[in-house]
């Protein structure tokens, strides 16, 4: 892709996400939206591969899907109250509307089944824009619109995707399948504090960004799609596989990495909120999503016999490091100290 186009698409991800972010007015914030999806299509299938052309496909069909229920959300709910603001959804029956939509967009559990087949389909590069960026633009609408959602439904459908993404990745043993059921999983946990307190899904969403970043750029670094490829990065850089071993547990949430954070900050309020059945379920989910961690965690730094098969060639390749790494790193594993100073 030359480098204009490029400029292009990516300028169009930042507008399409700004223009949402800044709006009050719906058909603007559908307009950032479709900006945004548009952008990110041509990136997806720019491979030229029957499964990025297919990946884009199931892409542009969800979003597709997504903003039209987002206009007609916000079609009925002018059409009854008389205004286009977004703080002021107040019919129940575009509230509705827009969570489905919403949740469409993000890929909360129960509409979730396009994410993981649109991440394994296309490039990492890509697979981390979609995990990351993509996420920002309906997060800022269900942060703007957190009075008049649904606190039942949210809850609800936070505890089944947090489920659901456990129970998915189990049995993966592709990366970005396992990134994208990692990404169903945290958003999960903010869709149950979203109506609660907004100020801590900023913070969740702030710290998924980061270890999702950080992970990622070790991934790419390592050129690492499957959990085998992982066995060899010791043998590459030392000192990237523990980099990407202490990510993965932060991205579990055990203490004492900035994982922890956000599990108990959201626990926490659960269960000042009477809801310790729901905080139960939330803790035990986080479980699932550990035990596939704890698996990559084990191929890329427990599987480390100096004479394996693959470690023939893999060592010759010098490996630069992104200069990304040297500022998400030490946000990804050492923030949680700061958790008094985020939270007052």
């Amino acid at each position: 892709m030359s480098p204009l186009i490029t400029t292009m698409l990516f300028s169009g991800l930042g507008a399409g996400t700004i223009l949402t972010m800044s709006s009050h007015h719906w058909l603007m914030a559908w307009i950032g939206l479709e900006i945004n999806a548009l952008s990110i299509i041509p990136m997806i299938s720019k491979q030229h591969h029957p499964r990025a052309t297919e990946a884009a496909t199931k892409y542009f069909l969800t979003q597709a899907t997504a903003s039209a229920l987002i206009l007609f959300s916000s079609t009925t709910n002018a059409w009854t109250t008389g205004t286009w603001d977004i703080t002021q959804m107040t019919n129940p029956t575009a509230t509705t509307l827009l969570t489905s939509a919403l949740a469409l967009k993000l890929g909360l559990a129960p509409m979730h089944f396009w994410l993981p087949e649109v991440m394994q389909g296309t490039q990492m590069n890509t697979a981390l824009i979609i995990t990351t960026w993509q996420k920002l633009a309906p997060m800022s609408l269900i942060y703007l619109t957190t009075n008049n959602l649904s606190p039942t439904t949210m809850l609800l459908m936070g505890m089944l995707s947090s489920l659901l993404g456990g129970w998915g990745g189990l049995n993966q043993t592709q990366t970005r399948k396992l990134m994208a059921y990692s990404s169903i999983t945290h958003l999960g946990w903010m869709a149950a504090i979203s109506t609660m307190l907004p100020n801590t899904l900023i913070l969740t969403l702030m710290i998924y960004l980061l270890m999702t970043t950080t992970m990622f750029l070790t991934l790419i670094t390592t050129k690492s799609k499957t959990i085998p490829d992982l066995t060899t990065t010791w043998t590459t850089n030392p000192t990237l596989t523990i980099i990407s071993l202490l990510t993965l547990l932060s991205l579990g949430g055990l203490p004492p990495l900035t994982g922890f954070m956000p599990k108990l900050l959201i626990l926490e309020e659960l269960t000042m909120q009477n809801l310790t059945p729901t905080a139960t379920i939330m803790a035990m989910s986080a479980l699932l999503s550990l035990l596939f961690y704890l698996r990559l965690t084990y191929t890329t730094t427990l599987t480390m016999a100096p004479n394996t098969t693959p470690t023939k060639h893999k060592w010759r390749f010098k490996v630069v490091l992104p200069k990304l790494l040297t500022t998400t790193t030490p946000l990804t594993l050492l923030m949680l100290p700061m958790t008094p100073l985020l939270t007052s």
